[in-house]
């Protein structure tokens, strides 16, 4: 694995390991049946069971813990006019690898 690749794996594991302890802390009350835990493919709506105020409360601890704000989460929520009906832990990793460039 040259350098570069081994950066891009840590910058996106380190994004990855940031995201499961925000929605660990969220959850962390919840009834939930994960019995491997909050992993990369778990999906916010359909795994954690999060409505729209929770995943307010969570771009809002993402923007804090990385210390950007207004990032263009609507991107990541819609696709046309419509909302997403499901957002993996991968997929907002991905995104803010993107955007935190």
């Amino acid at each position: 694995m040259s350098d570069l690749e081994m950066r891009t794996h840590s910058r996106e594991q380190e994004i990855r390991d940031a995201l499961i302890r925000i929605l660990t802390d969220m959850t962390v009350d919840w009834e939930l049946d994960l019995p491997h835990g909050i992993r990369g493919s778990t999906g916010l709506i359909g795994d954690l069971g999060c409505e729209s105020i929770d995943i307010v409360m969570f771009i809002v601890a993402v923007e804090e813990r990385f210390g950007q704000k207004s990032l263009p989460f609507e991107s990541l929520l819609m696709e046309g006019d419509r909302y997403v009906t499901e957002l993996s832990v991968d997929q907002v990793t991905s995104f803010l690898e993107r955007e935190l460039r």
